[in-house]
């Protein structure tokens, strides 16, 4: 069961996800400016993942592990991947929900995801728990800064497209 989760925060699911959710927006919701907003919010979290690294270059548990991994250890990158990802889709995905009861159970699904990633990789040995924690709390810091940004951006951009409809 391990395995399935830390499989599901690896890079081939996470590129179709993101590609699923990139031709949602794009081509059903037409959503140009959501569309930025995801592709910058998890590229930019494996672009701080890969930096943090090399910065730290933290050696990965040599003792039970039940699967292998190469590269440092913190922060871990499945555990920032995640927690992108899933934040960026819950933060886009919320306006669309009308009900309270959806938009809770958004939250706890994603929530849920995450943290059984996170968890997956300490379970299957390739992490310290702390690679886990700092990998959640870098890319919180990370969904933080973008979604201020793009809430700036989009307070911005709002009288000039109320003037261009008027």
């Amino acid at each position: 069961l391990m395995k399935c989760f830390t499989i599901i925060g690896s890079g081939l699911p996470v590129v179709i996800i993101i590609l699923i959710a990139m031709f949602v927006l794009y081509s059903v919701l037409g959503h140009r400016r959501e569309l930025l907003f995801l592709a910058v919010a998890v590229l930019g979290s494996v672009l701080l993942n890969t930096v943090l690294k090399m910065l730290f270059r933290r050696a990965r548990p040599e003792i039970n592990r039940i699967i292998e991994a190469n590269g440092y250890s913190f922060p871990s990158g499945h555990s920032m991947t995640a927690f992108s990802m899933y934040a960026a889709l819950t933060f886009l995905l919320w306006k669309h929900v009308p009900s309270r009861i959806g938009r809770i159970l958004l939250v706890v699904l994603s929530s849920l995801l995450i943290v059984t990633i996170g968890t997956s990789r300490i379970y299957l040995g390739v992490h310290y728990p702390s690679d886990v924690v700092g990998g959640y709390f870098m890319s919180g810091c990370w969904m933080a800064a973008c979604i201020w940004f793009y809430q700036r951006y989009e307070e911005r951009m709002l009288p000039l497209r109320t003037k261009s409809t008027a």
